[in-house]
């Protein structure tokens, strides 16, 4: 039997019960390793992880875990479920967000600009705070080998994060800040066999925006004015990125932020 590329692998992925984090989930699985789906829903991660264990080929191939990564104690208890369940980990992709109302800068409530940076930056950085910890002890001090560089964590930006956003600056202000903490983290962990990158989706057709379409149906032509490409992204293609940034075949990638947005960006 053909051993898989991830074979023997552990992957961890927040906001793992749908849209790109599914996709990157799924995709983890049909490359060997076994993954760790974290969310808040519970009826959305049952679904999920019947449909990861479905690609996985066993039951055992992953596990869900209810967590909301922008507090603390419950970050730190989704990697130790993770660890007790796998022994290790070796991947994770910090996908899981969420956010306040959108406004102007003036008519911003407290409340929602914590809301905010705590559910797309915040949560970042305690979801790597405690991978980090497992990804060291197990061994990622070692020096980085050539070819070889044994674990990686990818984060989720967007392309809003390298641009101006003026329909929501909060959630730009969170993007900025996932992109700005990668490249120092993996400044920071660079001589490690640790790699962070972070990716910069544009439209993609998740279950947000389809409820954003279905609400509004014109908003489609608007949104495509910024993708040249012609068409929503689908999950699966920034899967695709996640894992490869994840496996050996990345090994001298560390401390980028890297479009997957149909052009967006070259506009």
């Amino acid at each position: 039997m053909q051993t898989l590329p991830m074979s023997g692998k552990v992957a961890l992925v927040t906001g793992g019960s749908s849209g790109i984090g599914l996709a990157a989930a799924l995709a983890f699985a049909r490359q060997g390793a076994r993954v760790a789906i974290a969310s808040r829903d519970a009826q959305r991660g049952s679904l999920a992880l019947d449909t990861v264990r479905q690609a996985a080929g066993c039951a055992d191939g992953a596990i869900w875990i209810q967590a909301d990564v922008s507090k603390a104690v419950e970050a730190e208890a989704m990697v130790q479920a993770t660890l007790r369940a796998f022994g290790r980990l070796d991947y994770a992709f910090n996908n899981g967000g969420s956010g306040g109302m959108a406004g102007p800068v003036q008519e911003i409530l407290e409340e929602n600009w914590d809301l905010t940076i705590d559910g797309y930056l915040k949560s970042v950085w305690l979801s790597m705070k405690y991978e980090l910890f497992a990804m060291l002890h197990q061994g990622g001090d070692e020096p980085n080998a050539h070819g070889k560089t044994g674990m990686a964590i990818v984060n989720n930006a967007s392309v809003d994060g390298e641009r101006a956003f003026p329909w929501d600056p909060v959630y730009s202000a969170a993007k900025h800040g996932v992109i700005g903490l990668t490249k120092s983290a993996a400044v920071q962990y660079g001589r490690t066999s640790i790699r962070i990158n972070a990716i910069c989706p544009g439209w993609i057709q998740t279950p947000p925006v389809e409820e954003m379409i279905k609400a509004d149906p014109p908003v489609e032509e608007r949104l495509l004015l910024h993708q040249p490409i012609g068409r929503l992204g689908q999950p699966e293609e920034v899967a695709e990125l996640v894992v490869w940034l994840c496996s050996d075949r990345a090994s001298l990638i560390t401390g980028a932020s890297i479009p997957v947005d149909g052009g967006y960006l070259a506009v």
